[in-house]
């Protein structure tokens, strides 16, 4: 039972304590050392399901009690995206370093909304080095957030911003009489539709560009839609470009969409939820010309950078608008040159939340301990082992590669009669199985199995694995749908 001092959640027993959180700690090492002797993922039991529908109660009192029911009940029914066999949606697989973070961030409890503390020092510095990497101007402004689809949404604000002035912020978008469009590629994530609503302008405001045979948007079908807008008395104000889409890993034509922002005056905006920090991997950086061209750029440091979720970030060009898109004076959040209520900007004035997790410390613990090389390395293994898959799959006839491989996203199918059914039940066996965890996207009407490539702990042993197991599996599978 954990005994506490007299009201207040502290223990009174801190030797006792320290030696409980010594083994907690202990039993994640160990899990994230044993990895491999575990399955990727497993169906929950039902009576685990139904053991987290209690009541409220009490409680256990009892630190160690709740752990065990941690290790026993949770731990091993998690999505398994630390596993180096994890390859279903584009999730990062996290390190040790970070997870330590976490707990230094844990205990500190800051909150990051503002005020004149040494947390946003590290948030700041974390900002530095995101407009050093993008080659960002120094007037350049970052912030955390939860993920990308939180970024794309500030993107689209400041942008509106931008076109309309801050008085949008007290009149609304109902009182301009000007119809406004924004664009992005049907490649594109189901987040930047969504930024469209919240922010107002409505689904239909956003139009969704054709992509060529690469899956890239197409410019053609860009330029003519932003052409027929106009001439129908709209006012094109944001396209939203894709570095590393969500189905298949395409690269938008970055400076194509940046000098056609250029010429009609157009906000450019690059989803880079995972695709952007390829700029740490020399190899890779190349392909994404004409991103530094860009007015913001949203993605996430919990993907391809490895650090513990949640740390999404948006970087936007001209910090002063940025600043002006959402920064609130009152009262309580007076700002002073002196004392706890110095420091001012803070990063409640760059967006929506004034309590904020401390998101930086575990991103600045990656970048400071592992450095931009060996962070660019990982990056770049991933795609080669992309590639790996791709050759492995081209030379076995039961096997077909359904898109371009662009980056570190490999989407094939099993050949089979009715393959759509087949391929969707195959997945699942796949996951059941423990072996390996890929998902599924649709390419021209054929259900492909999609495997995203990101935990840096895999290895071409986890790929063959994976195409083993598809081929055992994808027999049997189909045998049962043919009887």
């Amino acid at each position: 039972m954990l005994e506490t001092f007299e009201n207040t959640l502290d223990p009174s027993d801190w030797n006792a304590f320290r030696l409980q959180g010594h083994r907690m700690l202990d039993d994640m090492i160990d899990y994230l050392k044993h990895l491999r002797d575990q399955p990727v993922w497993q169906p929950m039991p039902e009576e685990v399901r139904h053991s987290f529908q209690q009541a409220l109660d009490d409680g256990y009192h009892d630190l160690e009690k709740a752990h065990a029911i941690f290790m026993k009940d949770v731990l091993p029914y998690a999505l398994g995206n630390v596993h180096p066999g994890f390859m279903g949606w584009v999730h990062g697989g996290g390190t040790p370093v970070g997870m330590l973070a976490e707990i230094l961030a844990a205990g500190l409890n800051a909150n990051l909304g503002g005020r004149d503390q040494a947390p946003i020092e590290i948030e700041h510095q974390v900002v530095q080095w995101t407009r050093e990497l993008f080659n960002f101007p120094e007037t350049a402004s970052g912030l955390f957030v939860t993920g990308t689809s939180m970024a794309n949404l500030l993107g689209v604000l400041i942008a509106r911003t931008a076109l309309l002035g801050t008085d949008v912020r007290r009149k609304g978008i109902t009182t301009n009489s000007q119809s406004l469009v924004a664009y992005t590629s049907a490649s594109s994530h189901i987040s930047i539709t969504q930024a469209m609503d919240i922010a107002g302008f409505g689904s239909d405001a956003l139009r969704t560009i054709s992509i060529d045979e690469q899956h890239q948007m197409d410019m053609a079908a860009l330029e003519l839609a932003i052409a027929e807008d106009k001439k129908a008395g709209m006012v094109p104000f944001f396209i939203a470009a894709t570095v590393g889409s969500v189905g298949v890993g395409a690269i938008d034509n970055l400076q194509a969409i940046a000098e056609l922002c250029r010429r009609e005056n157009i906000w450019f905006h690059i989803d880079g939820a995972y695709g952007a920090l390829a700029m740490l991997a020399p190899d890779i950086a190349p392909r994404l010309q004409g991103i530094e061209r860009a007015d913001s750029i949203a993605f996430d440091f919990h993907k391809w950078g490895q650090v513990p979720y949640d740390a999404g970030f948006i970087l936007v060009r001209n910090g002063k608008l940025h600043h002006n898109t959402f920064a609130s004076p009152t009262a309580y959040l007076k700002r002073e040159a002196r004392g706890m209520a110095a420091g001012s900007p803070w990063p409640c004035d760059f967006g929506p939340d004034l309590s904020r997790g401390f998101r930086a410390l575990k991103t600045w613990f990656t970048i400071k301990v592992y450095g931009e090389k060996k962070l660019g390395q990982v990056i770049s293994n991933t795609c080669a082992l992309a590639q790996y898959m791709k050759r492995r799959i081209e030379t076995e006839p039961r096997l077909e590669l359904l898109a371009p491989v662009a980056l570190n996203i490999v989407c094939f199918r099993y050949r089979s009669t009715n393959a759509n059914r087949v391929n969707a039940d195959l997945v699942v066996a796949l996951q059941e199985s423990g072996i390996a965890a890929p998902s599924t996207t649709t390419i021209n009407d054929q259900l492909a199995i999609r495997a995203a490539i990101v935990n840096h702990r895999t290895t071409t042993n986890d790929i063959d694995a994976l195409i083993n197991a598809t081929l055992a599996l994808g027999e049997i599978v189909a045998t049962k749908a043919q009887s």
